[in-house]
């Protein structure tokens, strides 16, 4: 398989093997009209297998989102055909419609307009909280 290198953009790393699918749709990268390539079970000495997502130009991405969904992920920026930064997305304090609160008590289930809106409260264990009932949610 040949897939091509990218010239600005980003490739998005260790990700655990079958969870590049949920990160190219909760990045919504199937909006985007740039080449975006979703490479899944490559082989990886750390991982064994791995999925690996490249996309050629340079946006907006909710980083924080990748750190929620695996902290081990490693993103690396890439400017003229060359890597200029590399890093581990950081835990956000809080994440605005991402994830959805699953309490059917909750406030966000039967208003329509208000934001889901999940607050860190354990950075260590990685636990979201809803702003408005509390409960733990997850993706």
């Amino acid at each position: 398989m040949n897939i091509d290198s990218i010239e600005n953009g980003y490739v998005i790393d260790h990700i655990k093997a079958g969870d590049g699918m949920k990160i190219y749709d909760y990045l919504k990268l199937g909006d985007l009209d740039c080449q975006v390539a979703l490479i899944k079970n490559a082989r990886s000495k750390k991982l064994e297998k791995k999925d690996i997502i490249k996309i050629d130009r340079k946006i907006y991405l909710n980083f924080g989102i990748l750190a929620y969904i695996d902290s081990n992920i490693t993103v690396n920026v890439i400017e003229n055909g060359e890597r200029i930064n590399k890093f581990h997305p950081e835990l956000e304090g809080e994440l605005v419609d991402i994830v959805k609160c699953k309490n059917p008590r909750c406030i966000t289930t039967s208003e329509r307009n208000l934001k889901q809106i999940a607050v860190l409260t354990d950075k260590e264990k990685r636990i979201y909280r809803c702003r408005y009932c509390e409960g733990i949610v997850n993706i």
